[in-house]
């Protein structure tokens, strides 16, 4: 990747990476103890605009697991920058007045192969256009709900909140509530988490306290998920239980074809698309 980052951009893209290395190795520690010897699988990727030539443009690294245990986990980091299409800038904040941008995160999905395991949904994510701002959020989709579970959870990522913010957890609780939603089906794509955008970085001090936020969602992450897989990853299921996941999953794809504003970001901008469908189940039925 040949594009000049300035200190703050390069903080944010470090940070970004070394949480895929500690969520993939947690994810791994996971195969191993189901006595799997299941590996993420790198594949690095340019970005691909008219006129960049390779690396020009940024790219990322699209990492992806099948295992025992996770039926199919992508973690994808990336790091961009160049100009919106002019349509496109216009729904970007603060694009409407320059094309240009930069942006870096990480992205992550994971599917189980239990489907008393919630599959799970992460991002953060660090733009510059005429503004700069940290953006995110974590929110878990089981397709078998478990009230203690859930509760985990959200715990995990109100302590996150609160210890930045009072506000934060209900103000972003409601944001996630809110965002994922299939409006076409009537129904929330899981229970929920929080999400996150637009925490602008005016000056110097604005970015240290929404990066130190932001670093604290990875964190809350790490110490949300993981056990609530290692709680379900024995138990066993029956086939409605598989057939219930299926279905659950297919409205999991509809939502992220038809409504998720990253998956629109990524096509638009000119992302590997591999990565940018990575979200979508390995397998998944409609009735």
């Amino acid at each position: 990747m040949t594009l000049s980052l300035d200190p703050k951009q390069q903080a944010a893209r470090t940070w970004f990476e070394s949480l895929r290395n500690r969520i993939c190795a947690e994810f791994e520690a996971i195969e191993r103890e189901a006595g799997s010897d299941a590996s993420f699988i790198y594949t690095p990727w340019d970005r691909e605009a008219a006129g960049l030539t390779p690396g020009e443009g940024g790219g990322g690294v699209r990492g992806v697991m099948k295992g025992k245990i996770f039926e199919k986990v992508g973690v994808n980091v990336s790091t961009v920058a160049g100009e919106f299409a002019p349509e496109f800038a216009k729904t970007i904040h603060g694009a409407d007045e320059s094309p240009a941008f930069f942006a870096t995160g990480i992205s992550l999905v994971a599917h189980m192969a239990n489907p008393h395991v919630p599959a799970v949904h992460m991002n953060t994510r660090y733009l510059v256009t005429s503004k700069s701002w940290f953006g995110g959020g974590a929110d878990l989709n089981p397709p078998l709900p478990r009230e203690e579970d859930t509760a985990h959870f959200h715990a995990e990522l109100q302590a996150a909140c609160d210890a930045h913010d009072a506000d934060y957890y209900p103000r972003f609780k409601a944001w996630a509530d809110d965002y994922f939603f299939i409006p076409h089906r009537g129904v929330h794509r899981g229970v929920g988490g929080i999400f996150y955008d637009h925490l602008e970085c005016t000056d110097d001090a604005g970015f240290e306290a929404n990066f130190a936020f932001t670093r604290a969602v990875g964190d809350a992450f790490l110490k949300a998920f993981p056990p609530i897989v290692r709680r379900r990853m024995g138990e066993s299921w029956a086939d409605e239980d598989y057939r219930t996941m299926l279905e659950w999953r297919g409205r999991y794809a509809e939502f992220n074809l038809v409504h998720d504003r990253g998956t629109l970001f990524g096509l638009k901008t000119g992302g590997n698309i591999d990565a940018i469908l990575m979200s979508l189940p390995p397998m998944a039925s409609w009735s």
